[in-house]
């Protein structure tokens, strides 16, 4: 226990981030390689599943264009509320990063839940959900605003005083431990596992448009989270990927612009200014609900 009380250099932290970061992607396209060849076992390699999986990486190369751009600038507010607003200074050590991955996680469930509950959050994640596949590609499915929303859930740790430093590293670990679970060749794992851990099994839940899986096992790495507050589905049956409406292209831009093009085409088809901001504020299935009205009055 020693070793996780020693001090740890920011440079030696952002070195094991980028490091995590850089050696994981390599890490992931052997496995997305292995799935393809499940796949081809199976017999259930498609023309759609090569297109699907070429725009999820497409819409990687340009989530990554736009993270070079705005990257120095969500570093620099980090680090300017990190030197004027901190409570504390938290020493940089392994516990701290321990405490920093846990509540990292815990700021992640409320950032996730979040983007599924009003229209402008989803109009970015509904890329990630749009795919009808479930494999290791469909993690790297971005959507162009991904980048903007984890500042405000992340910042409460900077004024906690856990250094910026720590904090990206805690973040890369959340979101690599999440990569993994978009798989269907894991089925369940141990029951204790299951209990506290995000599995594969939940996180299929979660891309799920069956009726009773819809809005639930927002969790990153401790699906504790979503049982402490009421999200928490199991996979009984089978599980329909996808969105609704569905896009039905493996197009990368239009995959990309998807959320965002429908939402712009909702706001200007709508009757009035509170319908308008309701589409912003309120549920995408708020608005799916309304269209099928609409459509059942024609």
């Amino acid at each position: 226990m020693d070793i996780l009380l020693q001090k740890l250099s920011p440079d030696f932290i952002w070195s094991l981030e980028v490091w995590i970061d850089d050696s994981f992607l390599v890490f992931a396209v052997g496995l997305f390689v292995l799935e393809l060849l499940r796949y081809a076992f199976k017999k259930k390699f498609t023309k759609n599943l090569l297109g699907d999986s070429f725009a999820n990486f497409m819409t990687l190369a340009a989530f990554s264009v736009i993270i070079s751009v705005v990257a120095l600038s969500y570093a620099g507010i980090f680090f300017y509320v990190y030197d004027n607003f901190k409570l504390i200074e938290l020493p940089n050590t392994g516990w701290t990063i321990l405490c920093c991955i846990v509540l990292a996680d815990l700021a992640y469930y409320w950032e996730h839940r979040f983007l599924h509950m009003n229209g402008f959050g989803w109009a970015t994640h509904t890329v990630h959900h749009s795919s009808p596949h479930f494999n290791i590609s469909v993690a790297y499915r971005h959507g162009p605003m991904d980048w903007f929303f984890p500042l405000f859930f992340y910042l409460p740790l900077v004024f906690m005083g856990f250094n910026p430093f720590v904090i990206f590293l805690a973040e890369v670990i959340v979101q690599v431990y999440q990569t993994l679970l978009h798989t269907e060749s894991v089925k369940k794992l141990p029951k204790v596992i299951e209990a506290v851990f995000n599995t594969p099994s939940h996180h299929r839940v979660h891309h799920g448009t069956n009726r009773q899986y819809l809005d639930k096992n927002y969790a990153g790495i401790f699906i504790v989270w979503d049982k402490m507050f009421g999200t928490f589905a199991p996979e009984k049956e089978k599980v329909t990927y996808g969105v609704y409406p569905r896009i039905n292209s493996v197009n990368p831009l239009k995959v990309f612009f998807s959320g965002y093009v429908t939402l712009i085409r909702r706001i200007w088809q709508a009757p009035n200014l509170r319908y308008r901001w309701n589409l912003l504020v309120k549920s995408p299935s708020w608005a799916w609900e309304q269209e099928q009205e609409k459509r059942n009055k024609l």
